[in-house]
């Protein structure tokens, strides 16, 4: 069996998509569920458009994702000597002629086209003329059907009729993007070519060129498109930003891949994946042909669950990393690792991204005197009543020789008996001292987080409010 090579070629015009990622992820398993190799082609032809910065983001982006590829990135605007030595040759075989035609020579064969149910094949006047300046066109058959199987849709077939004789190269002496793409898909060995089905138009015509190169036709595959919730193409409210925005939101890459495999891929009702069940797993056989609705609800459940399962140690640098694109490397290296260290796996179970964890941890972080208060919290439960309790308390917290969740309990325990209290009565006014809002983990894990030392200085600082 041939060694399947696949291969990802966006155009560095804009930075990488949510729908670019998920074909780029295609690709990706396709080949590495082969035990084949996975090429990366950045196809920075049009000079006008193409940026430095977006094919850095391009490349920064399949790195984040860890889809990594086989051999050096391919530049397709080095290979222009390239494409226009195969344009030669498609020449000097017969398979391509000038093209000259006038204006008036063009709308004319493509009026007679037009009332004849087809294309126009130039071939009237071009094609008589052997000119030897010009655009070049491909010489198309005038008739039968060029037809392939596709790896999404099924079988797909194209009267010639319908095929125009296509330019190859423009009278600028430029190749075109469909002859390029032929040439740098066979010279880079591509043997399967999955990609959005915005190209299914573009697949008969590049088979022409592969025929009359005599080149090995690859596998074509066409994924539908992603749709917002409104099933309408997919916005930037809807989810349609760059890859390296879910970064930002901090998202997590393996999260990301699991989520776009599952838009239009499945494996019976498994909803989660690790990257390498993903690649044991993989076929395209599993290839949905209808179009996917990006679903922000289900994306961040399946990050939420991520980040659940993710190593606590990895996810304190990812806080620690995203405290210092906030306030500064100086500023944040001011906050102890550890503080971070000990209140992630507390809020692993809730947090829906690291940026919702980062929030979540500022009250473990905060010096005493910058905790900030919930006013609310602090009228409805920080009152005349409850402050002498948690002055109390401190003290007996301070007074205990062990500081460990038993003994938090134990000193609770003896408090609430003695005073003939229900534990409610000082859990929240506790809970707004130590955390300034009446939410958090569990109240004795929270302290144990903060320390003694922070949950005492916290409890009096409330006293004295």
């Amino acid at each position: 069996m041939t060694k399947i090579v696949s291969r990802f070629a966006p155009s560095p015009t804009g930075f990488l998509h949510i729908g670019g990622a998920r074909t780029a992820l295609f690709s990706w398993l396709l080949a590495r569920a082969a035990g084949g190799e996975f090429r990366l082609r950045i196809e920075d032809t049009d000079r006008e458009r193409s940026t430095q910065e977006a094919t850095d983001a391009i490349i920064d982006s399949m790195k984040w994702l860890g889809l990594d590829h086989d051999g050096e990135i391919v530049f397709q605007s080095t290979r222009a000597d390239r494409h226009n030595e195969v344009i030669d040759q498609l020449i000097a075989s017969g398979h391509a002629y000038y093209c000259q035609c006038s204006k008036e020579d063009v709308d004319a064969m493509r009026e007679q086209a037009m009332q004849q149910g087809r294309k126009p094949k130039y071939d009237g006047t071009c094609r008589e003329k052997g000119l030897t300046s010009g655009a070049v066109r491909l010489k198309a058959p005038l008739d039968g059907a060029t037809g392939y199987e596709d790896m999404v849709k099924g079988f797909i077939s194209v009267e010639n009729a319908e095929l125009d004789d296509m330019i190859l190269r423009r009278s600028d002496g430029t190749p075109t993007y469909n002859l390029a793409v032929v040439v740098d898909d066979h010279d880079m060995g591509v043997t399967h070519v999955l990609r959005g089905d915005d190209h299914v138009n573009n697949t008969p015509r590049q088979i022409l060129i592969y025929k009359a190169m005599g080149w090995d036709v690859p596998r074509f595959g066409h994924v539908p498109m992603i749709l917002g919730p409104d099933k309408k193409k997919l916005s930037k409210r809807h989810g349609a930003l760059s890859v390296m925005e879910y970064e930002k939101m901090g998202y997590l890459p393996e999260a990301v891949c699991n989520y776009l495999a599952r838009l239009g891929w499945s494996h019976g009702d498994q909803e989660l994946f690790t990257m390498d069940e993903m690649v044991r797993l993989f076929s395209t056989d599993n290839l949905g042909n209808s179009p996917s609705v990006f679903d922000l609800t289900k994306f961040e459940w399946v990050n939420g669950q991520y980040m659940q399962q993710a190593d606590p140690e990895r996810l304190t640098g990812l806080c620690a990393d995203f405290l210092a694109r906030e306030v500064g490397e100086e500023a944040a290296a001011k906050v102890a690792r550890s503080a971070i260290r000990a209140a992630v796996p507390l809020l692993q179970p809730r947090a829906k991204s690291v940026v919702d964890m980062v929030e979540q941890l500022r009250p473990f972080i905060a010096e005493v005197d910058d905790l900030a208060y919930d006013e609310a919290a602090v009228q409805k439960f920080l009152t005349a009543e409850t402050k002498p309790l948690l002055e109390e308390i401190a003290a007996r917290i301070e007074a205990e020789p062990a500081f460990d969740e038993a003994s938090l309990e134990e000193v609770h325990r003896k408090f609430i008996e003695e005073k003939g209290i229900k534990f409610k009565v000082v859990a929240q006014p506790i809970r707004v001292a130590i955390m300034g809002k009446t939410q958090s983990p569990g109240l004795f894990e929270t302290m144990l987080a903060l320390g003694r030392e922070q949950t005492l200085a916290r409890l009096r600082r409330a006293v004295s409010l």
